[in-house]
């Protein structure tokens, strides 16, 4: 059977990103359907509050899945290093390593979301009419952290060795299976909103088993030995060194969408509804970016552990010509069909159109947002664990600073939520770019976290 493992410190650099981040693209939006079909479903079949319910817990579920999800990424970092070096043993070994680890973390986050979820979303200000139904989806969510993880572990370690195409597969079934369940549990079974959620635990089960089940079956490296399933404290300890300073990335990243969504909370049940269309839709607009420094990672993490430096350089500098192609057909989107595409998850005419408006405002911002994730891509896959952490410093104090400078003290009001974030793109994105900068004498001489068998 075919192996769909890619060894991209060989052949042209375009052709590998376009073709790795191709099928990566595809399946991130599948996965984005999880929670476009929960906000179209609940909020054309059960109602505006129903749907601010579902949009007020995303900035704290995400807090959840990022810490997980971090871990896993840099276990990912690890493995491509290991791929590019052609070091069999050790990619085995990492790809054990990390699944020990990502066994146990989903579960004791999950357990702290459960109890704390109404905590969460008291100190976020939500109103109380949308509550209870918000700390019901959350508790929910966090039952399904566990399976959540495993895809993206299964999917981590797969990208890692350069197949973007076994994921997809598996997502387009479960994302098939997840809307149909959503209609059924929402819409014939009047579950509301506690239907959505389970209808996207159950898909998620789908998804991290059947990836799991035809990895095994497909790649060599997933079919492991006695010799192979033992825990390595060192090896175990790089994954922490890249993975942690990630998770507290992402986290400050959910805790900076939480103090927005705080500030969205007190414009009422039109804005959050309002707010949650667009973040919904803006879940889509970050896919190709997405997917474009999953596939700059990998490329850079394989040619870094193969000691290739001109490769890591020109995969940069592709990756930044194909970031522009992007940005241009996104904003030229936004612009033309905002309001068409916000009308899909309500027909209220005030909540379409201050959506629109709030698109149009952060389309204009969409290159700062690809220069973060180019960016990014380059200096995850060297292993630079220090940008991970202070990247996500940067979006904290922006995110906690300027909408409230913009909706309070400049008297934008509800618009200046939508502004903020494009000043926030700009600010991280800047930051990103001088930390590129400022380590390339580092990168060409190969002093980030590199792989051993010590």
């Amino acid at each position: 059977m075919k192996n769909n493992s890619t060894d991209m410190t060989v052949g042209n650099p375009v052709r590998h990103i376009v073709l790795f981040a191709l099928p990566a693209l595809i399946g991130n939006i599948f996965q984005q359907i999880y929670n476009l079909a929960d906000s179209m479903i609940v909020g054309r079949f059960v109602g505006p509050d129903a749907l601010a319910a579902v949009g007020a817990t995303s900035s704290v579920t995400f807090l959840f899945f990022a810490l997980c999800n971090g871990i896993g990424s840099g276990g990912g970092i690890i493995v491509s290093q290991y791929y590019g070096a052609h070091d069999d043993e050790y990619v085995k070994k990492s790809i054990v390593n990390t699944g020990i680890i990502m066994l146990f973390v989903p579960i004791i986050f999950g357990i702290i979301g459960f109890i704390s979820a109404g905590s969460f979303l008291r100190l976020l200000n939500t109103p109380e009419s949308i509550l209870a139904d918000a700390a019901s989806y959350i508790r929910y969510m966090c039952i399904g952290l566990l399976f959540v993880s495993l895809y993206n572990y299964i999917t981590s370690m797969l990208r890692a060795l350069g197949d973007s195409k076994t994921p997809l597969y598996f997502l387009i079934l479960s994302a098939a299976i997840n809307v149909f369940l959503d209609i059924l549990f929402v819409y014939f079974f009047s579950w509301g909103i506690r239907g959505a959620a389970i209808a996207t635990i159950i898909s998620q089960f789908i998804a991290a088993s059947t990836c799991m089940a035809y990895a095994y079956k497909i790649n060599p490296f997933f079919r492991l030995t006695k010799r192979d399933i033992r825990f390595i404290p060192s090896l175990a300890s790089k994954v922490f060194r890249l993975g942690v300073p990630m998770s507290l990335q992402f986290a400050l990243i959910a805790i900076s969408a939480m103090a927005v969504q705080r500030i969205v909370n007190n414009y009422g049940t039109v804005v959050v509804a309002a707010f949650t269309s667009t973040n919904r839709i803006e879940q889509l607009i970050h896919q190709p970016y997405t997917t474009l420094s999953a596939s700059i990672a990998t490329f850079c993490g394989q040619n870094y552990g193969a000691n290739k430096m001109d490769r890591v350089n020109e995969g940069y500098k592709k990756g930044l010509i194909i970031m522009l192609f992007i940005t241009v057909v996104m904003v030229i989107s936004m612009q033309l069909f905002g309001g068409a595409i916000t009308s899909m998850f309500v027909s209220d005419p005030e909540i379409i159109l201050l959506g629109a408006n709030g698109l149009k405002i952060t389309s204009l911002f969409y290159l700062a947002l690809g220069m973060i994730y180019v960016v990014r891509g380059v200096l995850t896959g060297v292993g630079d664990a220090f940008f991970a952490l202070f990247n996500g410093l940067v979006e904290v104090v922006g995110r906690f600073t300027i909408p409230l400078l913009l909706t309070q003290y400049m008297g934008m009001g509800a618009m200046g939520i939508w502004v903020s974030s494009g000043i926030v793109w700009v600010l991280s994105g800047s930051t990103a770019w001088m930390r590129l900068v400022s380590t390339r004498r580092r990168i060409r001489l190969g002093k980030f976290t590199r792989v051993s068998k010590n």
